[in-house]
């Protein structure tokens, strides 16, 4: 049974890395956005960054067995896969914060 429960946790830690929960939005889609848009933009990757570091620090503080060959690299490997969506979804919403506050005064 803690074999089945091992699998099934390194399972849901690889799947947990691999999911997204809105599509990215390309650079060029800002400029046509209006300014209630573009704060939904980035409250909705504010959000998308606080969910990832969460999944992060918690596949961060797995422990993960000793005879489990190959699990800490696993688990080494969805954490960084993590730290570089939360890069990617800083700099996207550092593009949407520049778009916003040159053309919405109302945001500066």
């Amino acid at each position: 049974m803690t074999f089945k429960f091992i699998a099934i946790s390194i399972a849901t830690l690889l799947l947990a890395g691999c999911s997204s929960t809105t599509a990215s939005i390309g650079p060029a889609k800002y400029d046509k956005m209006n300014c209630p848009e573009l704060n939904n933009a980035v409250g909705d990757t504010a959000t998308d960054i606080s969910r990832t570091a969460i999944a992060r620090g918690k596949v961060a503080s797995t422990s993960v067995p000793t005879w489990l060959l190959g699990g800490e690299r696993v688990k080494t490997a969805v954490a960084n896969r993590e730290a570089a969506r939360i890069e990617r979804l800083q700099q996207q919403q550092q593009a949407i914060v520049a778009t916003r506050n040159q053309r919405c005064p109302s945001s500066q």
